[in-house]
């Protein structure tokens, strides 16, 4: 999932439950500015913030980590 997928995510579940973008800043307590940023897909948000903004909207990040197996040669 890419940063612009998440802003696409984390935007849409935020006008679903009506919360404004000012009143989710200050729930994850971050700046609008960053709110708005993650929203378009820009910047490089701190793991932290995305979790805050996903557990404040109800949603989750399900990662999924492969262990890449290399040939010694």
């Amino acid at each position: 999932m890419t940063l612009q997928e998440i802003g696409n995510t984390i935007r849409e579940r935020r006008k679903k439950l009506d919360i404004n973008q000012q009143t989710l800043a200050g729930l994850a307590n971050v700046a609008v500015n960053t709110v708005v940023a993650i929203e378009r897909g820009e910047g490089n948000p701190q793991m932290s913030t995305l979790l805050t903004l996903l557990d404040i909207l109800g949603l989750q990040l399900d990662i999924n980590i492969k262990r890449l197996e290399y040939e010694t040669m």
